[in-house]
Order: structure tokens, then C-alpha cells, then sequence
């Protein structure tokens, strides 16, 4: 939303400058409509237990485009992340891969926190439950909404949401491609399934 004093919104900042390029443009305007249009919005919270106390940590996942699947864009930890900036970052998602002819609509993804505030075990406690969530709600998986690292996210994040989702879908042999940006964490991460694998089939065949 805009404020007098603030002026436009970012993502409406971003759709007043899809209408400045769409005008050189001979589509139809109802096509055009739909194309800037956000298509899915998933907003949720859920409680973390920090010593004695719960703090509610907001969450969003937006996919802007479904034209083509699946969706793709990061996950940001930051305390000042909020729903505006998530769906104009999933909108300018779609336009890259579209002006580069990706096959991917856009997404984005983010949690309200400052991870620098939170120790590694309660930031993959928070990394899980919201992957859960997405999970819930079919918002991740190899062919409908992939994320990737953003700010406050990395490899580690990636490895944590590929085995929650593995956890949750047995039996998906794909079950890896949920994310990207995670395969080289793989082999050093001890609590994933696929580490798991990988040293039984070693133990298996000696090497």
C-alpha cells in the first residue's frame, strides 16, 4: 500500500513500470492485466519456543506467475521483510526469466527475522516448520515452486528445506530438486537423509 508521504509501494513502483513497458506493446490490455497481476499470496505465522517464552515469526510465499512451472525465487531472513516486498520481488522474478526466456514463473519467499538473532538450532527449527507449511499447502516441489538462497539464506537453509521435504514425501525421487543451492552441503550435512544414504551405499560397496 502507498502513503501520502512515502509515495508508491514497491511492488506498486514495479507494476507502474510493467505498464510504462507494456505500452509499447500490442497486447490486449485484459492479457496484460493478468500477466502483472500477483496470483497467489501465502501469509502465515507460527510459534517458536525461545528458552521460556514464544515469539510468532511471520512468514510469506508468493507465487506472482504460474504461466510456467515451476515457480522459482528465494527466501529471505530479514526483519524487515514484508508482504509488499515479497510480491514485487516474485513479480520482477517472472519478468527475468521471462525477458531471457527461462522457463520458470516467478516466486519469492520470506521469514521476519534477523537470523543473526537466533542460534543455529532454532534457525533450522524455523527453516523446517516453515517448509512444513509450504508442504501443507502445496507451495514447494520440483514442478510447482522452487526457492533458491536469498538474503539471509544459503546453502545450509537449502539442505534443511530439501530434507523436510523429502521427510514429508517419501518415496519422491526427485525429492532434491524442491530447491536449488544446496547440493554442495549435502555431503557435510550429518542430519540429512541423503548424507544418511550416502555413506550406507558406501559402507555397501566400499568405497
Amino acid at each position: 500500500m502507498s502513503s501520502e508521504h512515502s509515495g508508491p509501494s514497491f511492488f506498486e513502483s514495479v507494476t507502474m513500470n510493467f505498464d510504462k513497458a507494456a505500452g509499447y506493446t500490442q497486447h490486449p490490455k485484459g492479457l496484460l492485466d493478468q500477466i502483472k497481476v500477483c496470483n497467489s499470496v501465502y501469509h502465515f505465522q507460527f510459534p517458536l519456543q525461545v528458552g521460556d517464552e514464544y515469539k510468532v515469526i511471520q512468514a510469506w510465499r508468493v507465487e506472482h506467475s504460474q504461466h510456467k512451472l515451476p515457480t522459482k525465487g528465494g527466501i529471505r531472513y530479514n526483519e524487515d521483510v514484508n508482504e509488499d516486498e515479497v510480491t514485487a520481488l516474485a513479480a520482477l522474478m517472472t519478468y527475468k526469466c521471462a525477458v531471457v526466456d527461462v522457463p520458470f514463473g516467478g516466486g519469492k519467499g520470506g521469514i521476519k527475522i534477523n537470523p543473526k538473532n537466533y542460534t543455529e538450532a532454532q534457525l533450522q527449527r524455523i527453516t523446517r516448520r516453515y517448509t512444513a507449511e509450504l508442504v501443507k499447502k502445496h507451495f514447494i516441489g520440483p514442478g510447482i515452486d522452487v526457492p533458491a538462497p536469498d538474503y539471509g539464506t544459503g546453502e545450509r537453509e537449502m539442505a534443511w528445506i530439501a530434507d523436510t521435504y523429502m521427510a514429508l514425501n517419501p518415496g519422491a525421487i526427485d525429492g532434491v530438486a524442491c530447491v536449488t543451492g544446496c547440493a554442495p552441503f549435502w555431503k557435510r550435512n550429518p542430519e540429512s537423509t541423503l548424507w544418511v544414504k550416502q555413506v550406507a551405499v558406501g559402507k555397501r560397496f566400499g568405497s
